[in-house]
Formats: C-alpha cells, sequence, structure tokens
C-alpha cells in the first residue's frame, strides 16, 4: 500500500512539474508574415491550430501582411517580435542599412520563384527563355533578374512589366511570366485551361533560402530562449501542416484571408512536396529551418557578380545558425 502511494505521488509531482501543464503564464509573441494568409505560411498556422506553440510556452498572434501592409517595418520599432522574410538579399540589405535584425531559421530551402512559358513553343530549357517576351515585375528586375543577366546572359531588353495578372501571359505564347511555383501555374491552369511550363530558379542555381524567420538582434541577445522554442515549435508546425492532418491550419489560413480556396491550398502544399520547397536538401538531415555558412556565401558571391549585393557587406550578420540544424522534428517525416 505504502508502495502504491509512493508511486502515485511521484506520478502526480512530475505531472505536475512538466513544462507542458506547468501553471506558468505563455511568453506573448506576435509574428508578421509578409503576405495574406496562403498554404505558403500553414506551418506556422499549424503550430497555432494544433496547440503546439502553447506547448512551447508561447501565444502567438499571427498578423497577415498584404498590398498595403509593411510587417517588416513594424519588427526594428518592436512592434512585432518576429517576421516571415522572403529570402536573403533582404536580410543582406539589413546589414547594409544598419537595421538591426536578424535571421534565425530558413523554413523554406528553395525559393518558389518561377518562369513560366507555354508547352507547346518548343521551350525546354531556362536559356530556350531568352528567345522569349519577359513578364517580369520591377522587384524581380532588380533581384533575380541580374543574376539571370550575369549568369545565363539574359537580356533586359527582352522584359515587360508582370502587372500581376496572368492574361497577357495567356494571350501571347512567346512570352514567359514570372510567378511562384506554388501559385502561378494554378491561376494560369485555371484561366488560361493549359498547365504551363514551369523553371524553378532555385534548381538552376539561384540559392537563395525564402521564407525566413527574421527577429531583433536584441531578441537573440536577451531572450535566446524564446526564439529557440518559437523556432522549435515552427519547425514541428511545417511538419505537421506537410505530412499531418493540416484541416485547422487550413481553416485558420482562410479565417484570415476569406478569398483563399480548398482548391489553392491543396494544390499550393502538393507543389510545396512536389519540388521540395520546405524539406529537400540540407533540411533531410539537419530538419526544417536548415541553414549552412557554405548556402549563404554561395548565394551572397552570386548576388555581389550580379551587381545586386555591395561586395563590402558583411552578409555573416545578416543571419545565426545558433538555432537551427538540431534535427528538431524529424522523427515526423514519413519514413
Amino acid at each position: 500500500m505504502i508502495s502504491r502511494l509512493s508511486t502515485a505521488a511521484a506520478l502526480l509531482l512530475a505531472t505536475l512539474c512538466s513544462p507542458a501543464v506547468a501553471q506558468q503564464p505563455l511568453d506573448k509573441v506576435t509574428f508578421g508574415t509578409n503576405w495574406v494568409a496562403e498554404a505558403e505560411h500553414g506551418g506556422f498556422y499549424q503550430a497555432v491550430a494544433d496547440g503546439t506553440y502553447r506547448k512551447y510556452g508561447l501565444d502567438v498572434t499571427i498578423l497577415p501582411g498584404g498590398p498595403s501592409a509593411n510587417n517588416r517595418m513594424l519588427l526594428p520599432a518592436g512592434r512585432i517580435d518576429f517576421f516571415m522574410l522572403g529570402n536573403s538579399l533582404s536580410s543582406f540589405d539589413a546589414v547594409e542599412q544598419n537595421i538591426p535584425t536578424v535571421a534565425v531559421a530558413a523554413v523554406f530551402q528553395k525559393d518558389p520563384q518561377v518562369l513560366l512559358a507555354h508547352p507547346d513553343q518548343g521551350i525546354e530549357s531556362l536559356e530556350d527563355l531568352k528567345k522569349l517576351t519577359l513578364l517580369i515585375s520591377r522587384e524581380g528586375v532588380a533581384s533575380y533578374f541580374q543574376w539571370l543577366k550575369r549568369d545565363f546572359a539574359f537580356d533586359e531588353r527582352s522584359v515587360k512589366p508582370y502587372t500581376f495578372n496572368p492574361q497577357p501571359f495567356i494571350v501571347d505564347k512567346r512570352s514567359a511570366m514570372q510567378g511562384y511555383v506554388t501559385s502561378e501555374p494554378y491561376a494560369v491552369e485555371r484561366a488560361g485551361k493549359f498547365k504551363p511550363k514551369i523553371f524553378l530558379l532555385a534548381d538552376r542555381g539561384f540559392s537563395t533560402y525564402s521564407t525566413l524567420i527574421e527577429t531583433r538582434r536584441e531578441f537573440v541577445e536577451k531572450r535566446p530562449d524564446l526564439v529557440q522554442r518559437f523556432v522549435d515549435a515552427s519547425i514541428i508546425g511545417w511538419y505537421n501542416y506537410l505530412y499531418r492532418d493540416n484541416s485547422a491550419a487550413n481553416a485558420l489560413i482562410k479565417k484570415h484571408n476569406p478569398e483563399m480556396t480548398d482548391d489553392l491550398i491543396d494544390y499550393s502544399i502538393a507543389k510545396m512536396k512536389e519540388y521540395g520547397i520546405v524539406d529537400s536538401g540540407e533540411s533531410l538531415t539537419d530538419g526544417i529551418g536548415a541553414m549552412t555558412d557554405a548556402r549563404m556565401k554561395d548565394f551572397f558571391d552570386k548576388m555581389v557578380r550580379a551587381g545586386v549585393a555591395k561586395p563590402g557587406t558583411d552578409y555573416r550578420k545578416s543571419y545565426t545558425l545558433q538555432f537551427v540544424n538540431k534535427k528538431v522534428g524529424l522523427e515526423l517525416r514519413p519514413k
């Protein structure tokens, strides 16, 4: 009897002391995204919807971005705690401008930037796109297109403005259009009734990370435990979103963005898996969110050669490996 009581008491004590149920207040965290809610943000919504953030002692509010929002400006001002950064170029730019922010994880191993072409025009390689009129945004011309000029001899005279409307591309078979592999091909299929040829720039050497988690440098220095918990919980959220039941996360995405459809969500998830956007390369051994010094140097050097980044920039200040490459969540990947 005494033995049974002792065992029960020990179990009760262990339960009360468990971090998952400890009666401690949750740390309130605001995470700003760079666009309206979509499947490309799914892992973060998953960690909210399935309670992963709460298990890590966090009460996370997701602040969606959009065409009239600039959530990144809220980060150095202390209005939000973490931000979803588009790619490493923005991190390099922050260093150049002495903005005290730092990337702490890279959720996308591949940037989803693509160029699309019509399927019946003999366009079989990235180089073949040089024969076409290229519909590219101003931001695209200033970034990845400079790399295309430097490494593949693309000509800026072939570029026309991209207005984020697929119709000019659909009606002109001798054109190519920029987009994300997770969305624009879907829009073309729906409106144009054909499947475009897809050229993912990441598979041709555009080696930036994408969808990075960014925070303030002082947060890394003063609250590293909180940063680690947010990164780890976000990683778990992404594994669960890609490989487990993600219905609650998708419902939350549609609540934040009523224009989002189930079909587009399903398409985006399928393309993230097909092209290894989230889980490929370094993440296969080190876990989602992985980054390496070698990869950062490779991309920085390419951007310097392309004239996009300044050669004297100390790009190593733009990121830290302190919180990643720890194999968090690897057991959640299907065998």
